[in-house]
């Protein structure tokens, strides 16, 4: 229990065919109504942050919240850095005390990509940290993440198992047709699960056996978020996220990590939004933002029920 690598998740989760759910934070109510839901359904997880909610939420803060979560709950949580784009953030996120980071380099070229992957991974390993990094890019804008399609590119088989062997790197994030932020598609959503696949197949034929693939992008956008927001003046319009049967059928195809964000944010503001409209005099802060925590309760059960399938995980880690 406490703060831990994703090692053991990711085997439970291939060999029992889930995923393990990565949520970003980016406050306390957050990470308070994340592992609420994985103490109810008794799930392990991982605590995610982007290079901007790291400097939000100030690094002192973030570990000592999280440190909190873990005590607390006696989950296995572990504390992963999303989309570090260079050394440095990943060397100061390793020296914190986080147990897993993600180093990006999907916007150089694939060898400077390997090169730096392969620094990074070199300086984790050493201190007991697991590293996953990207081959292709997702299409979208979110934090520090900003692809146009016109850009976006799958990720290559090939190249995926030679990136594998010369970097060591522990997890990879692959380009299938997921895409960050809350509009995903302009019509059918559509994954690549015959690229997911053949990525699946290499590896292992070349002795990587269960090799943890990782989605981002993988936001399902939840109506019910986007309507309530709207209907209490949002302007969300046209978004559009991965249907939860895509991303079920993903978990039962080796992807053992699904990152998932707009999400918490639609259902945070969506709680917000609703509150401060029925209740205009209310001026205390734990109101609204305490109903926050609810909805991303609430959210992360469901999640975790009915598209990763992580509940009781905790049971095949002891």
């Amino acid at each position: 229990m406490g703060l831990v690598t994703t090692k053991k998740m990711f085997e439970a989760a291939n060999n029992k065919h889930y995923a393990i759910g990565a949520f970003n934070i980016n406050n306390m109510e957050i990470i308070q109504g994340i592992i609420d839901a994985c103490k109810k359904e008794n799930s392990a997880v991982i605590l995610q942050v982007s290079k901007s909610a790291f400097k939000y939420m100030r690094p002192g803060y973030l570990m000592g919240m999280v440190k909190a979560a873990a005590e607390e709950s006696g989950l296995d949580i572990a504390l992963h850095l999303d989309h570090g784009e260079d050394f440095e953030i990943c060397k100061e996120c390793v020296d914190l005390g986080f147990t897993s980071v993600m180093i990006d380099g999907s916007h150089h070229d694939y060898e400077d990509n390997v090169a730096l992957t392969k620094q990074v991974v070199e300086y984790a390993h050493a201190h007991g940290v697991v590293v996953e990094a990207e081959l292709g890019k997702l299409a979208g804008v979110e934090d520090e993440v900003k692809v146009d399609a016109a850009n976006a590119t799958y990720t290559d088989p090939d190249q995926a198992l030679d990136f594998v062997k010369r970097t060591g790197v522990d997890s990879l994030a692959i380009a299938i047709g997921t895409s960050h932020g809350a509009y995903k598609f302009k019509g059918e959503a559509k994954l690549d699960f015959d690229r997911l696949e053949t990525i699946s197949k290499k590896l292992e034929d070349a002795g990587f056996h269960n090799y943890p693939i990782v989605l981002h992008g993988a936001s399902s956008v939840d109506p019910g978020s986007v309507d309530l927001c709207n209907k209490y003046g949002g302007q969300i319009n046209n978004a559009k996220g991965i249907p939860t049967d895509m991303l079920r059928k993903a978990s039962s195809m080796g992807v053992c990590k699904i990152n998932m964000d707009t999400d918490i944010r639609l259902a945070m503001t969506a709680a917000i939004r609703e509150f401060m409209a029925n209740k205009p005099a209310e001026f205390d802060p734990r109101g609204y933002l305490g109903k926050g925590r609810e909805y991303v309760q609430a959210l992360v059960e469901g999640k975790i029920k009915n598209v990763i399938g992580s509940s009781n995980s905790m049971d095949d880690l002891k």
